[in-house]
């Protein structure tokens, strides 16, 4: 292999690539990039066995081929280079050999041959959508997803498509995060999957460009072409993600939505946020609760423990209905305000001991579990 390349391409493209690489792998040629020249180019692989992405990179080829180099080294090397043009060749015993200037580097790779190959998913079960909106989704339900290993079905997003839409949704038992989605664009068969937490948190890191996003899946992967849009950072074509998919049913979370909720107040999110951390300052971990207190004109939002004392606030609302008091976990109730983009949310409850549901007008909601008033 022989190619002339930029070092700010090369080095975007290995960042693109290198995120998902344990610092640890469990073993060593899942610590490498696979590099493999094309017409135009060349495109950089890593995988983790669960996750693999690939993008391509503009490059003038010289002379064909492919190796493995290890990937964080590779990105530490390139992005410390002195010229923006580098020299990149490689030899038959595996060893890179890259010049930039004055400065000059062999590196020691792993041959080609011993790196798992990535899937290409072939299934009528495909949704496109623009990538930002798949990213303000996955933010506005991913901070819901369980971290108990042992309800592993919990650990990442649910993914279902039917009647042209998507609806992505996440729980840990004590609160539920769904967002639907109208698409124009999806295949004819309806279908869901579950996407480990890992892979919703790479994903999230990828969606960030003004392109389409298409989704594809099977009964044990997940793919993930995400468009590069107006050519950014020396990227070719598409980013590539396949990923494997959390094995299991998921549980019917339409049960859990309430199917009444009598009181319903419009409230100002930043505002609301604000009131519920300062209130939380004074909570203390057996005495993690903060009280909302609905009465005509007026929501109440206090908080107290032993140790630190008490806080309340005060917010000015259009509301007429009965008094209610109801307590919930803190950052239950900050998480969704936080990812949230709108500037308006709802909060709907039915009475004291019912759950607290936040709702937008994009067809978000949020259930939030009550605890018990002392």
């Amino acid at each position: 292999m022989k190619i002339t390349i930029n070092r700010d391409n090369f080095s975007s493209g290995l960042q693109q690539v290198l995120n998902l690489v344990p610092t640890k792998p469990q073993m060593p040629i899942l610590g490498n990039v696979l590099i493999v020249t094309e017409e135009d180019g060349i495109a950089l692989t890593t995988t983790n066995l669960d996750l693999g992405i690939r993008c391509r990179i503009k490059a003038e080829v010289s002379e064909p081929g492919q190796i493995t180099l290890p990937v964080r080294r590779l990105a530490n090397i390139v992005r410390e280079l002195p010229h923006s043009e580098v020299s990149f060749e490689t030899d038959d015993d595996h060893q890179a050999k890259l010049r930039s200037g004055g400065s000059s580097f062999k590196v020691m790779g792993i041959g080609e041959e011993e790196f798992p190959a990535l899937s290409t998913l072939e299934s009528e079960q495909t949704v496109v959508l623009p990538q930002l909106d798949l990213a303000d989704m996955l933010r506005s339900v991913s901070y819901a997803q369980s971290a108990d290993e042992s309800r592993f079905i919990l650990n990442g997003v649910y993914f279902k498509l039917a009647d042209q839409k998507l609806t992505v949704v996440a729980t840990d038992g004590r609160r539920l995060a769904v967002h639907s989605k109208e698409i124009e664009q999806g295949g004819e068969k309806e279908g869901s999957f579950i996407l480990p937490a890992k892979t919703v948190a790479e994903l999230l890191r990828q969606l960030n460009r003004d392109d389409n996003i298409t989704i594809t899946f099977t009964e044990r992967q997940a793919a993930f072409e995400i468009g590069v849009g107006k050519e950014s950072g020396g990227l070719l074509g598409n980013v590539y993600m396949v990923s494997k998919i959390v094995e299991g049913s998921y549980p019917n979370y339409q049960q859990v939505i309430p199917k009444e909720t009598h009181q319903r107040i419009k409230l100002e999110r930043e505002l609301l946020l604000q009131c519920i951390h300062r209130a939380a300052l004074v909570t203390s971990e057996k005495s993690n609760t903060v009280k909302m207190e609905i009465s005509p004109n007026h929501l109440e939002i206090s908080a107290r423990s032993a140790e630190f004392g008490e806080a309340h606030e005060s917010i000015a609302i259009q509301y007429d209905g009965p008094k209610i008091a109801a307590a919930f976990n803190p950052v239950f109730l900050m998480d969704p305000l936080k990812a949230l983009p709108q500037d308006d949310v709802f909060f709907e409850i039915k009475d004291d001991l019912s759950p607290g549901v936040f709702k937008t007008l994009d067809d978000f909601l949020c259930v939030v579990m009550p605890l018990r008033l002392n």
